[in-house]
């Protein structure tokens, strides 16, 4: 390690010299209260900005240890961290000075494990990026100078430092995350699959915006009495909302009156919130599951025919395979691998979905015969999913009252607050008997592992692979369509799933393992070595990646339209 004061001379003799005299300035300096590390120098101007890092010792920093005391509290805290840094860089820049030029990962409304930033009981340790400053491709000397020895530490002090922090800022972060994830381990132990807390706000600020609303339209979320449940928190104490049972769950009621809005808060009630997001206390299980239609995917090798079989021209549908599928095949699928991946809650809403794969109701089963239709609609699959597998639902519907015969629970939605109407629901079927038979010629076939093929992430020389924004994910050639995944909710998400499959080239349970216990194996290294084990820069800056769930990282292997798989 060197001095800082090399560091400033080599700046001053490389001024006014060709970019590529950056380099001499990678390496590692001691600035007495912390370490600067200059992982990777940019090649030119125009080329993605130099990884650096900082590590302060804790006796620097002053955090007491309660901050970090476990896995909670220890990715809060990183994200907490991760925010006053990005803050101190905004506030820098507000003032005139040059904090543009020095960014960190950007985190939105969710509390996610990310590696901008690494708590140790030793250190605390920020990783971000440099945009180092050129004329052209002539070297500013001086005004790198000033990121380095005036900015960053002016953002350092602000930042990593306890004693310029608020504490009770600091605790209602790790608590409110630390309760939400209690919150949610304790839903099967209820009988629950979510919960909605009382004054929860789940309406959006806008259709580009996961703020909450605010203002005079704002309308609290309030449980209905018969489904008002209670849970013991370590930090809030008591909270009461909406417990939602295990089993075939339907929201309904009429168009925009909250429906989707209340879907919507229970798939990313995955993830812990931020104070203030309005969604502290919406949970769901970890393995909750978005599907929906999605025409044009690729499928490879699922077996569907639990839901559609004896196609035209006798398409074995118990191995389908399909570079463009329709609604049907593709919701059909994307059940199959939820479940292939451990999911047991599953959440569809009526507007995404394939309206003949959700229900034939009687006068077209009347006019077109059961030998003649493939699909075997979801409302005759829904109930024998729960009582099989154990699998729960919930399902947002507006049209149609045939579910109401399936159903466990039926919640209405009336200007966005809920109310319990499953003996009205019963009624109503009961008094309005549906004019459907049941369809099915067999029992539901539950679920083949599928072995991915040991060829099948092998890139041809200098293919490249790269995540592009927060949907799409370039493999060799391959782009890998993430933008039905409706439960990725951030860029570095994306960024981590393609360093995976940078991972899965060279990994010999390729070709081995079934999908989903290979997905467990790498969570596996991730849960005992760190988020950093599948960067390519591990060990050195790997400072722009966030956790993602076997469902997502599942969801983006079946989309490779090279993935091969063995039943």
């Amino acid at each position: 390690m060197q001095k800082s004061e090399v560091l400033q001379n080599t700046l001053q003799r490389i001024d006014g010299k060709g970019y590529k005299a950056y380099k001499d300035i990678q390496g590692e300096y001691d600035f007495g209260t912390y370490t600067l590390h200059i992982d990777n120098v940019q090649s030119d101007p125009f080329a993605p900005p130099s990884r650096m890092r900082v590590t302060v010792p804790q006796e620097q920093t002053g955090f007491p240890e309660n901050f970090y005391s476990n896995k909670i509290r220890k990715i809060a805290f990183e994200d907490y961290l991760t925010r006053k840094f990005a803050r101190a860089v905004s506030m820098l820049n507000k003032g005139g000075g040059k904090g543009s030029d020095i960014g960190i990962d950007r985190c939105g409304q969710e509390i996610l494990q990310r590696t901008s930033m690494l708590v140790t009981p030793e250190y605390v340790q920020a990783r971000f990026v440099v945009g180092l400053p050129a004329k052209g491709r002539t070297i500013l000397g001086s005004k790198a100078k000033g990121i380095l020895f005036q900015d960053l530490p002016d953002i350092i002090k602000k930042a990593l430092y306890y004693k310029n922090l608020q504490k009770d800022d600091i605790l209602r972060h790790l608590n409110t995350a630390e309760d939400q994830q209690v919150l949610r381990d304790a839903l099967k132990k209820r009988g629950l699959v979510a919960f909605v807390g009382n004054g929860s706000v789940l309406p959006r600020e806008s259709g580009i915006s996961e703020k909450p609303l605010s203002g005079k339209k704002t309308i609290p979320f309030q449980s209905p009495a018969e489904m008002e449940t209670t849970f013991e928190l370590p930090h809030t104490g008591k909270v009461k909302g909406m417990g939602i049972c295990e089993g075939v769950n339907l929201v309904v009621g009429g168009g925009y009156h909250g429906k989707s809005t209340l879907l919507r808060s229970l798939e990313l009630g995955v993830y812990n919130h931020i104070p203030g997001d309005g969604r502290e206390f919406v949970v769901s299980l970890d393995s909750s599951c978005k599907i929906r239609a999605e025409d044009g995917r690729s499928i490879e090798g699922v077996d569907i025919q639990s839901f559609i079989s004896d196609l035209p021209h006798k398409e074995d549908t118990s191995c389908f395979s399909s570079e463009n599928a329709s609604g049907s095949t593709s919701q059909a699928a994307n059940i199959v691998e939820a479940l292939e991946a451990g999911s047991e809650l599953l959440l569809l809403d009526e507007d995404t979905s394939a309206t003949n794969f959700m229900i034939r109701d009687g006068r077209m089963q009347q006019l077109v015969s059961k030998e003649f239709e493939p699909i075997t609609p979801f409302i005759d699959r829904v109930r024998e999913m729960y009582n099989t597998l154990g699998v729960s639902t919930i399902v947002v519907l507006g049209g149609s009252g045939d579910y109401f015969d399936i159903a466990d629970t039926v919640i209405m939605l009336s200007e966005y607050l809920p109310y319990e109407v499953t003996g009205q629901a019963k009624e109503i079927a009961s008094k309005f008997r549906t004019e459907r038979s049941r369809e099915g010629k067999t029992e539901f076939f539950g679920v083949r592992k599928r072995v991915p093929g040991s060829g099948s992430f092998k890139l041809p020389e200098k293919g490249k692979i790269k995540s592009k924004g927060m949907n799409s994910i370039l493999f060799g050639r391959e782009n890998v369509d993430l933008s039905q995944v409706e439960q990725l909710v951030d860029e570095s998400q994306t960024r981590t799933i393609a360093e995976i499959f940078r991972l899965l080239q060279n990994m010999d349970q390729v070709g081995n393992l079934p999908l989903g216990e290979l997905v467990d194996y790498i969570l596996q290294l991730i849960d005992s070595q760190g988020l950093d084990r599948v960067s390519a820069f591990y060990g050195k800056h790997p400072g722009n990646l966030a956790f993602v769930r076997k469902q997502e990282i599942c969801a983006a292997i079946n989309r490779y339209r090279k993935l091969q798989v063995k039943q």
